[in-house]
């Protein structure tokens, strides 16, 4: 019989979320780091750098490699001869370690989670509670498997019921650019086929767990049918060209791994769940001994690839920017910001736009005309951090805000991750404004382009609050020009003709 002692589990769960937090499964980076090695498209080489730097920078100081820390999921596996020295209940047990993790004040993660779910949709201050999916086995073991799933990627979850005659890489290959680039590739693809609609789901999260093999599997050949399709996808979503954060390149994912289940003679239930360029899992065994232990890498075990901002990229100072400038810039031009910006994301324009629709100011400090604002929900700062990992969040969720920001408060642009829509897009064209990408997965990397920072509107929001930045060359490059071109649409086109002309070449 195995004793788990409540404390011990408590602590092993934080330890592993802030492990997590800040190093990167070593398999997973140094899959990142390959891709960029044979990266062809100038803009992806980049984006793929300014992960692989942002990665590296995380674990050596030891803060998150994403704003977005994630919502907890956790995979538990009793043994049937497990006991219990615990006044809490399981799920309890994890939240606690839930709690500790990010509210720990030397490396304080940031807070995602909301209850309700509609309405108010008040943060729940400490991101519990976890999600939580338990499996009653044989032995005398406890087995956690933990993955912070951040927002971006985990909105890009698909899930489909087939007739069995359906052709399934089809509706993956046809899913998968709808999918955008908020998700943050390179990343990786769960696929769970088969079950019912919730097992299905659950698969695909599970196959995220895995290992990345999947050079391996090509060097040595596919064995089943379930490693076939694993190839054949991977070969194939590849190829669509869609590349790192959606720029067009050589890889858009580093693994596809895919489960499956029994189901209905009727039925072809399919789920797809993309995981970030920030992937974060981690699995840990408790046996009665104690708490669980966590290595980090070493540093020799990281890409050796460090980022520098172009010499051809264009400085721009925010306090004097005018149309005039906006107009010239073109689709994929890099710039390095300097001056003040606002920010703001979901909440925070949703207060904006019930104040305008009550005829009621703006809050003092808050006036968005000739500037940008920055879609971002940054990480609280520690240990005298000016704010914590500040990457972008996915703009096309404020698209139905946009030619209200655009038009009645004069705003000149707006930076963040991912593509923008038709109606975002034409809003831009319209009033001759810029959209501007910068690196999701960069995070740390971003934050140390930010120089001062304080809360200007809505404090109770927390990381939604309105916050005004003050930047020194912060990266960016034009993803939406005046005119409306999108190097989103471009990009990928682009390359797509492009592998399949090397794919001829071979």
């Amino acid at each position: 019989m195995t004793i788990i002692d409540q404390e011990d589990l408590i602590n092993s769960v934080a330890d592993a979320l802030q492990f997590i937090s800040c190093y990167h499964p070593l398999d997973f980076i140094q899959a990142v780091g390959k891709a960029w090695e044979k990266e062809q498209s100038p803009a992806a080489k980049d984006a793929l750098a300014q992960i692989l730097m942002n990665s590296r920078m995380s674990a050596e100081g030891h803060r998150p490699v994403c704003q977005d820390t994630g919502m907890v999921v956790a995979f538990v596996e009793i043994g049937m001869d497990v006991r219990w020295s615990s006044k809490l209940g399981l799920e309890d047990m994890i939240n606690e370690g839930v709690r500790r993790a990010y509210t720990d004040p030397d490396n304080t993660l940031r807070a995602s989670m909301v209850t309700p779910p509609w309405g108010q949709r008040r943060n729940t201050g400490d991101n519990t509670p976890a999600i939580v999916h338990v499996r009653i086995v044989p032995g005398k073991q406890l087995k956690i498997g933990l993955t912070a799933k951040g927002g971006g990627s985990e909105n890009k979850a698909r899930f489909t019921v087939l007739n069995p005659s359906d052709n399934l890489v089809d509706w993956v290959l046809e899913t998968v650019p709808g999918m955008g680039a908020g998700w943050c590739p390179p990343g990786m693809l769960g696929l769970g086929i088969g079950g019912s609609s919730e097992k299905a789901m659950l698969l695909a999260k599970e196959a995220l767990m895995e290992p990345v093999d999947i050079q391996d599997l090509i060097a040595r050949g596919a064995n089943t049918a379930l490693e076939q399709l694993r190839l054949e996808l991977f070969e194939k979503v590849n190829a669509l060209g869609i590349g790192a954060q959606g720029l067009g390149g050589l890889t858009t994912v580093v693994d596809v791994k895919i489960r499956d289940y029994p189901t209905h003679a009727a039925s072809l239930p399919v789920a797809l769940i993309p995981n970030c360029a920030a992937t974060r899992h981690i699995e840990f065994t408790l046996d009665g001994s104690g708490p669980a232990e966590f290595t980090p890498p070493a540093p020799e075990d990281y890409p050796d690839v460090t980022w520098q901002a172009s010499t051809n990229a264009t400085r721009v100072n925010l306090d004097s920017i005018t149309a005039e400038e906006v107009k010239n810039w073109k689709p994929g031009q890099r710039l390095l910001l300097t001056g003040r910006m606002l920010t703001g994301r979901d909440a925070a324009h949703r207060r904006i736009q019930e104040l305008l629709e009550k005829n009621q100011p703006l809050p003092e400090g808050v006036d968005f005309h000739n500037r940008f604002i920055y879609y971002v929900g940054p990480v609280d700062p520690v240990d005298g951090e000016v704010v914590g990992p500040a990457g972008p969040t996915t703009a096309t969720r404020m698209d139905k805000f946009t030619e209200m920001m655009l038009g009645k408060l004069g705003l000149l642009g707006m930076i963040g991750k991912a593509e923008r829509g038709p109606a975002a897009i034409e809003s831009i064209r319209k009033h001759q404004a810029a959209y501007l990408m910068a690196v999701g997965g960069a995070a740390y990397l971003v934050s140390k382009a930010i120089h001062k920072a304080r809360v200007v509107a809505f404090e109770d929001l927390g990381m939604e609050a309105i916050y005004e930045f003050e930047v020194q060359d912060m990266p960016v490059i034009v993803a939406v020009d005046s005119q409306g071109e999108s190097v989103h649409q471009t990009g990928p086109a682009q390359w797509r003709v492009r592998i399949e002309d090397i794919g001829r070449m071979q």
